[in-house]
């Protein structure tokens, strides 16, 4: 059984390694220190809205063979209209993707450092982290491989150490399971908590994934029968990375003191209650969700590029990895001498606010085509949870816009 489970794993495992980067690791433990259970909810209300998405991406991705990047380009047929979208979905997703990349591989290097201690050098005034081009190896390792089912099982085997790590963390704190089931079932919004709110669904429901899984799923599957394969494959892995993501907020409800900023902190805090082997299963967790993170945003940035801007060729083509190349090579760059581009990154999370929303309408628009997808078109049930999460989505993008320009 575990051999067909295996066995059938696909690409929704590598959505789910793209959503547990270090930002969400981050965000779950602030979200356990500070609130203990009770956003739960907005993680569970975040997996189904990735699910409903994602699933329809998958489906998009199977029947007509092309990635998203390539159906939009094919199916706005007003100009200006095809390029303000194309010029969006690069902005967001490539020079996002490399903004955000450092912040992967250092996510990589905090649980390195955890456990085997800092290890830099200096040249002049400049202190570089030796740690960035070791994570930023084993990533260009993977992908310049360029065989998609080794990087598959690559990433399956990382989110599975995530998972395990996560998961045996949050058992060890011996939480109360009604109080789970609580903060579940029963949104509560506490003081001061709507941003956090905001982002555990911002971190969970990414634009990139639903690019990343339109294309991965035509290197798996290629005919309308294996709809049901890769329905399978999508709710299965999001909901592991569903509850990785909230044994994380378990894990952090565990410890009383408030002045913890990142997982790192958290992996520190909970030695002194739960011993070394916390703090470890903790470290190992958060370096496969950084290098998870490292490999799948590259990744997505090269296929959107590919399908914006009609490349042909595959994984090891010369532009494919020229892209993912310069994405990962910045990110190494920034992380090992430490600088936050943080001007790129506020362009990055306004673009992103904008584009959820924005993909949310064409992706309800193109999975409704028969032209696209003749009888897999959405049913009424997929419609309407659909114009629901993008009510969701146009409020997170509203917020996000908002919070960038500190107006909230």
């Amino acid at each position: 059984m575990i051999k067909n489970w295996f066995k059938n794993i696909g690409p929704g495992t590598l959505v789910a390694a793209a959503f547990i980067g270090p930002g969400t690791v981050t965000l779950c433990t602030l979200a356990g220190v500070n609130f203990g259970f009770n956003l739960l909810w907005a993680m569970l209300l975040s997996i189904i809205a990735t699910i409903v998405l994602q699933e329809m991406a998958a489906r998009l991705g199977i029947i007509s063979q092309k990635g998203l990047s390539e159906v939009i380009r094919e199916q706005i047929k007003i100009p200006f209209l095809k390029h303000f979208v194309t010029l969006l979905i690069l902005s967001a997703i490539v020079v996002g993707n490399a903004s955000y990349e450092a912040g992967n591989i250092t996510g990589g290097i905090l649980g390195l450092e955890s456990i085997f201690g800092k290890s830099t050098f200096s040249i002049g005034t400049i202190s570089i982290n030796m740690m960035s081009f070791l994570v930023g190896l084993i990533a260009f390792a993977l992908l310049y491989i360029g065989n998609y089912k080794f990087l598959e099982k690559a990433l399956v085997s990382l989110v599975l150490l995530m998972s395990t790590s996560f998961m045996v963390t949050a058992i060890v704190t011996k939480p109360d399971i009604l109080k789970i089931l609580e903060g579940l079932f029963i949104p509560k919004v506490p003081e001061k908590s709507i941003l956090t709110i905001i982002g555990l669904i911002g971190t969970t429901v990414v634009p990139y994934n639903l690019f990343l899984h339109a294309s991965l799923v035509r290197e798996r599957w290629k005919k309308p029968s294996d709809l049901s394969s890769a329905r399978k494959d999508t709710i299965i892995s999001i909901i592991l990375g569903g509850l990785v993501s909230m044994a994380i907020i378990i894990s952090a409800a565990a410890i009383d003191v408030k002045d913890i900023k990142n997982a790192a902190d958290l992996a520190i805090g909970l030695a002194p209650l739960y011993g070394d082997f916390a703090k470890y299963f903790r470290a190992l967790g958060l370096f496969a969700a950084g290098i998870t993170s490292a490999i799948t945003a590259p990744l997505a940035a090269a296929y959107v590029a590919k399908g914006c801007l009609g490349w042909s060729g595959g994984l090891k083509s010369r532009k494919f990895r020229s892209v993912w190349m310069i994405i990962l090579v910045l990110g190494v760059v920034f992380s090992s001498i430490g600088i936050k581009p943080i001007e790129i990154i506020k362009f990055a999370q306004v673009a992103n606010g904008l584009l959820l929303p924005i993909i949310a309408i064409l992706l309800l628009w193109i999975v409704n085509k028969k032209a696209v997808l003749g009888k897999f078109v959405n049913s009424k049930t997929q419609n309407i949870l659909g114009f629901v999460i993008l009510a969701i989505a146009l409020f997170l993008g509203i917020k996000g816009i908002l919070k960038v320009f500190n107006f909230i």
